[in-house]
């Protein structure tokens, strides 16, 4: 597949970018370049290799979670900077059309 400068100029619009000729050109080439490179790595013989999520090892060191009870609720509720009956108030992240204070 080859991506000229007027499939670029579409993306761009697509993406809200503005983009000179010059740019036009100089992104079609490089995105044909990837292009390129994927196909030839379609040509290689993955049958046997096991897929994986990553490419190196990892391990998780984080500490196992234990499940406790914790009986002094009122006393954590009055070291909270805010809080509401039984909750903690926390500050608003997500925009809506309610205000909540």
């Amino acid at each position: 597949m080859i991506i000229d400068s007027q499939q670029v100029r579409k993306v761009a619009k697509l993406a809200r970018l503005e983009v000179t000729p010059a740019e036009e050109e100089q992104l079609a080439t490089q995105l044909n370049s990837i292009l390129e490179y994927f196909e030839q790595l379609s040509e290689l013989d993955t049958d046997s290799v096991l897929p994986t999520t990553r490419a190196i090892e990892l391990s998780n060191v984080t500490r196992v979670d234990h499940q406790q009870v914790y009986t002094e609720r009122d006393a954590l509720l009055e070291q909270a900077p805010r809080s509401e009956g039984d909750f903690f108030r926390v500050p608003q992240i997500l925009a809506t059309d309610e205000s909540t204070d």
